[in-house]
C-alpha cells in the first residue's frame, strides 16, 4: 500500500511540474508587458483620442505590438490602430495595425448571431526591432470605418518585450 502512495506522490509531483512548465514559458512565449495604451475610443475628425508611452529601449530590443480588444458590431467594422513611433523625440516610424489580423491569439471569444458580432481577444499584431538605444515614444489612436452599431468596450495597444 505504501508503494502505491509513493507512486501517487511522484505522479502528483510530475503533474504539477508539467503544469508549471507551460506557465513559466508564457512569459518567454508572449513577452513581458512594458506598456499599455488604453485608447478605448475611436478618433474622429472632431475628437482625436491619442494615448502614448515613452520607453527607454536598447539597440536590438524586439518590441511586440499586441491588441487587447472587446467590441460589438453589426455587419462589418474595420478598425485600425494608427501608431506613430518617435525616436528621441523625432519621427521614426508610422504603423497601421488591424487588431483582427494577429499571428498569436489569447483568450479569444467571438459570437455572431443574426449579423451581430461580439468579439474579445488579445492578439499579437506585429513587432518592431529597435535600431539604436534611446527613448522611444509610442502614440496610438484607433480609427474605424463609419458604423453606428460599433461599440468599443476595450481597445488597448499593448507593448511587450
Amino acid at each position: 500500500m505504501q508503494h502505491s502512495y509513493r507512486v501517487s506522490s511522484v505522479n502528483q509531483f510530475l503533474a504539477a511540474l508539467l503544469l508549471a512548465v507551460p506557465l513559466s514559458a508564457c512569459g518567454s512565449l508572449f513577452g513581458k508587458e512594458i506598456a499599455r495604451l488604453p485608447v478605448n475610443t475611436i478618433s474622429t475628425p472632431g475628437q482625436e483620442v491619442v494615448k502614448e508611452a515613452a520607453l527607454q529601449l536598447q539597440k536590438g530590443d524586439e518590441v511586440a505590438l499586441w491588441s487587447d480588444m472587446d467590441l460589438a458590431y453589426e455587419g462589418e467594422a474595420p478598425v485600425r490602430f494608427q501608431v506613430q513611433v518617435l525616436q528621441n523625440g523625432q519621427p521614426y516610424q508610422q504603423l497601421e495595425l488591424d487588431p483582427t489580423e494577429k499571428n498569436v491569439t489569447v483568450g479569444e471569444v467571438k459570437t455572431s448571431v443574426n449579423g451581430k458580432t461580439n468579439w474579445s481577444f488579445s492578439g499579437k499584431n506585429g513587432s518592431l526591432t529597435i535600431p539604436a538605444t534611446g527613448t522611444y515614444t509610442f502614440k496610438a489612436r484607433l480609427v474605424a470605418a463609419p458604423n453606428p452599431t460599433l461599440k468599443i468596450t476595450k481597445a488597448e495597444l499593448v507593448l511587450k518585450k
